[in-house]
């Protein structure tokens, strides 16, 4: 049986790294969880240590850039934590023509991030 995704609206409340951010989710009828530890599904950024930190300081600031204080579309698989026990997500948000984009394919086009297959 393959778990089904799920939509929630949610608020950016920090950005730790390139592929790791808190957000408040919105569960609907005024119903939130806050200080949620996202691990950004699907993709790998450089470490905030060690001869990756310059590279991982840039990429956590890109990512800053596109989502920190902002309202996304979190999209998770129920019950999917990776082994730090946080729930993989991707994260989309509109541009200015109102469409949406995933962040978590847009890390990896601007080279901030590389695709993973996180167990």
């Amino acid at each position: 049986m393959e778990l089904q995704p799920y939509v929630y609206k949610a608020h950016v409340v920090s950005v730790y790294d390139g592929d790791t951010c808190t957000i408040d989710i919105d569960l609907g009828m005024h119903t939130w969880i806050h200080g949620e530890k996202i691990r950004l599904h699907r993709i790998d950024a450089p470490e905030m240590t060690g001869v990756e930190k310059e590279q991982g300081k840039k990429s956590r600031d890109y990512l800053r850039s596109l989502i920190q204080d902002r309202y996304i579309i979190l999209q998770t698989i129920k019950d999917k934590k990776e082994k730090y026990g946080r729930y993989l997500g991707e994260i989309w948000i509109q541009d200015e023509n109102g469409e949406y984009f995933n962040i978590n394919d847009k890390m990896v086009s601007e080279g901030f991030a590389v695709y993973f297959d996180y167990p």
